[in-house]
């Protein structure tokens, strides 16, 4: 590879994941972008990693990992748990492709502190 090669700038596509060849490069950025609302709770509500982790039922060494970005192994159904149940609500849009109009929202409410 000669130098001009390696110092080419390329514009990326709005998913990291994609333009670094991972497999199923959406489910990672949704998993990141969801990761990064527990982060802004976190940081809002100035929690503790333990205090997260009594709240949502995990353990502080996997929110630990999770907050550092490894989330792999989490799923996104468990990652909206998490956020519901740090009082979040989540919404899911459904627009199907060429269409102006949404279906109607898919709403998951916040869970009730104990």
């Amino acid at each position: 590879m000669s130098n001009n090669d390696q110092n080419t700038i390329r514009r990326g596509t709005a998913n990291i994941f994609a333009d670094l060849g991972y497999g199923d490069a959406d489910t990672h950025l949704l998993k990141a972008e969801l990761v990064a609302r527990i982060q802004d709770v976190v940081a809002d509500r100035k929690l503790s990693q333990t205090a997260v982790a009594e709240i949502v039922g995990v353990s502080q060494p996997d929110i630990s990992r999770m907050l550092k970005g490894r989330y792999r192994e989490i799923s996104v159904e468990r990652i909206i748990r998490m956020l519901t149940r740090l009082g979040c609500e989540v919404d899911i849009v459904v627009k199907p492709g060429g269409r102006q109009e949404a279906f109607a929202a898919i709403h998951i409410a916040a869970v009730p502190a104990t």
